[in-house]
């Protein structure tokens, strides 16, 4: 399995490295049957998060066509409207302080990210994972209506409203697209991901590797459906 890591411009670095991390140790646990890069939809570049300038690089352009999986990461900012606080440079990088999560999701949509992303996840031989805010990334360009998704709680209702039908679960999975709640959620998702394309003694080992334990249970749409508890 090929991983596509996707960088844009406000990324939050936990939502790209703990997945990457995860999925990188599965690589070498498995002997290879896991790759993992991080991409852009612009190509190979620099990409500065939205965590105090952190910048990590994009080594190659997004390839919708390859097979395996596309993972898209949220933002970080700051979270509420923009006119909060004063504006003025934060002096990292260029990124404003009162630069919100919701304005940095957004701007995903004036790059060529949405139609690349609309390309994956039509691809029958790619499966679309996202973090926290990438399922809003998702849903905002068009691409999850009808689907069932979460993200961080905050965005629940605004998954809602682009018809999605919005699970408040740690991770969910909607067959060709998994998605993970809040920030720390990537560690969960990419250990289920490992489970699920390449084993659970793969994503034992790991979860071991990194002394993590694994919170939840993955909700997916099958069994019956409950009654009002």
């Amino acid at each position: 399995m090929h991983v596509q890591i996707v960088l844009f411009d406000g990324f939050d670095p936990l939502d790209v490295i703990a997945p990457y991390e995860v999925l990188y140790a599965g690589g070498t646990a498995s002997a290879g049957a896991v790759s993992v890069e991080l991409v852009s939809a612009e190509g190979p570049r620099e990409v500065v998060s939205g965590t105090g300038g952190l910048a990590l690089r994009a080594t190659g352009a997004l390839d919708p066509g390859r097979a395996g999986l596309v993972l898209v990461p949220g933002a970080s900012g700051r979270v509420g409207e923009p006119g909060d606080v004063p504006d003025h440079d934060a002096g990292d990088g260029g990124w404003q302080r009162d630069e919100s999560i919701p304005v940095l999701l957004g701007r995903t949509l004036t790059t060529d990210l949405p139609v690349m992303l609309k390309a994956a996840m039509e691809n029958p031989e790619v499966t679309v994972g996202a973090v926290c805010g990438g399922s809003l990334v998702l849903a905002m360009a068009g691409l999850l209506e009808g689907r069932h998704a979460t993200t961080h709680h905050m965005g629940l209702d605004m998954l809602d409203a682009t018809g999605v039908h919005a699970v408040n679960a740690r991770v969910v999975d909607d067959g060709d697209l998994v998605t993970g709640a809040g920030v720390t959620s990537g560690l969960d998702l990419g250990l289920y991901l490992l489970e699920r394309e390449v084993g659970p003694r793969i994503a034992h080992a790991v979860e071991g590797l990194f002394a993590h334990e694994r919170r939840g249970t993955v909700w997916r749409n099958r069994g019956l459906e409950p009654a009002r508890l």
